[in-house]
């Protein structure tokens, strides 16, 4: 996960690869790691990247296999002594699942970051953002100096393993992103009051567990009626206190992740689930409290970056399937300070964050040679 030693590790094992490949590398003050192929002119740049930080218990591709494919594309630039004129840019961007609550690495670059946030932004143990990134020796307030200028940046481009079945199900090898999913993700507590299993009669109970499984059933009525195809909402994390067998649970914590395509339909659904969560708290005699930990915006994707992604896929006779993103990644932050693309590659079975996440290596060489096209044609 972000900024734990092993993800520290990561970020030198990359920057040694980097300085491997014979290109110069350098990291922000958000501990962002980033690499370059110069270009002949004094024009705004092509950048492309991911992240290399996980989830428990995750696979080995993920946000990982961007930065990758992307550090192997410069390389090949280099190797081929290509030249363009633009300058392409490699990120490999801090803390993009949100283990602080959003997308530090790609916010600070969008100057999304400020003073309050970096004090406040904890993970869900509470450990401080602040704190992880002083262990490391690293300066909170240095993210602010991440920050771009947008008018430096031409474009956006990021390869992802998709995380769903969709490509595998339909047999295609790459996908190419049209639109990115919202998201917003809640703590909540209920609230009751714990007492004897055995003593406590059933209708004299104020049973926190009782409330979750109540909001449990009622997420499919909420999407079915507030949603469109494109919501999902799950409960992902939750804590029965005090977790005794004998106890009727006097508190219950628990996470919801809500996401949708659509600014509109993901405001309805916070309305909505705020009503269910208060209807229940009042039948089951609880106290219902929650807190908003992240909140991302839908994203389109650059008309012009579909249709370039689209010709590369045809000259190199792949059959490129349009799609949506049902996952965050960093190019929905990039998206709302310059134009982005995404490129999908198979995953199998459609398992992601998991230890069986894998993609087919000629689909990943589908996909990484789409990007190389891509990126030449960009820059040049």
């Amino acid at each position: 996960m972000a900024f734990t030693d092993a993800d520290m590790q990561g970020k030198r094992w990359l920057t040694d690869r980097i300085d491997a490949a014979g290109l110069p590398h350098w990291i922000d003050g958000a501990a962002n790691v980033s690499t370059k192929i110069q270009g002949t002119r004094d024009a705004p740049e092509i950048l492309v990247g991911s992240h290399i930080d996980t989830v428990p218990c995750a696979g080995a591709l993920d946000g990982t296999l961007g930065v990758i494919a992307g550090l192997e594309c410069l390389r090949c630039i280099k190797e081929a002594n290509l030249v363009t004129r633009r300058t392409i840019e490699l990120v490999a961007f801090s803390d993009e699942e949100g283990r602080f609550g959003g997308m530090f690495g790609s916010q600070s670059i969008c100057g999304q970051i400020n003073p309050e946030m970096l004090a406040t932004m904890t993970d869900m143990n509470g450990v401080k953002l602040e704190d992880e990134l002083r262990r490391h020796g690293l300066d909170p307030l240095g993210a602010l100096d991440a920050a771009r200028d947008p008018e430096t940046i031409d474009s956006y481009l990021e390869l992802h393993i998709e995380q769903g079945p969709v490509l595998d199900r339909v047999g295609k090898p790459v996908g190419i992103v049209d639109e990115i999913t919202g998201l917003f993700t809640w703590s909540i507590r209920f609230k009751g009051e714990a007492n004897h299993a055995g003593t406590t009669p059933m209708n004299m109970r104020n049973d926190a567990f009782m409330g979750l499984a109540d909001f449990a059933h009622e997420i499919p009525r909420i999407l079915d009626e507030n949603g469109s195809e494109r919501s999902r909402a799950t409960i992902g994390k939750a804590q029965i206190l005090p977790g005794a067998t004998n106890t009727v649970p006097g508190l219950v914590e628990f996470s919801l992740d809500v996401r949708d395509t659509s600014e509109k339909v993901l405001d309805e659904l916070s309305e909505a689930f705020r009503k269910a969560l208060s209807a229940i708290a009042r039948r089951r005699h609880l106290v219902f409290e929650f807190q908003p930990k992240s909140y991302i915006t839908p994203v389109h994707c650059s008309e012009k970056m579909i249709q370039t992604l689209q010709q590369n896929s045809r000259k190199l006779g792949l059959d490129a399937h349009p799609m949506p993103s049902g996952a965050a990644h960093d190019a929905q932050i990039m998206g709302r300070m310059v134009p982005v693309g995404m490129i999908f590659v198979p995953s199998k079975g459609g398992q992601s964050h998991s230890p069986a996440e894998w993609t087919a290596w000629t689909d990943i060489e589908a996909g990484a040679n789409v990007m190389l096209h891509t990126l030449i044609q960009l820059a040049s």
